[in-house]
């Protein structure tokens, strides 16, 4: 099964393509975020507690 790649809700581009301002949508962090299947993007510890999982993490 094939999965589409991941964008952002905001710029419709891809996550090495994205140039928003990018920080946790939960809480605000900066520290390693990153782009999951929702368009938004986590940092480690809320991508963890809410097990989501970048385009990377499945094998994209």
């Amino acid at each position: 099964m094939e999965s589409k790649e991941f964008k952002c809700a905001q710029c419709d581009l891809p996550e090495e393509r994205c140039i928003c301002q990018r920080y946790c949508c939960l809480c605000q962090n900066m520290d390693g975020v990153r782009l999951v299947g929702d368009g938004l993007y986590y940092c480690h510890d809320c991508r963890e507690a809410c097990d989501y999982r970048t385009q990377d993490e499945i094998g994209h």
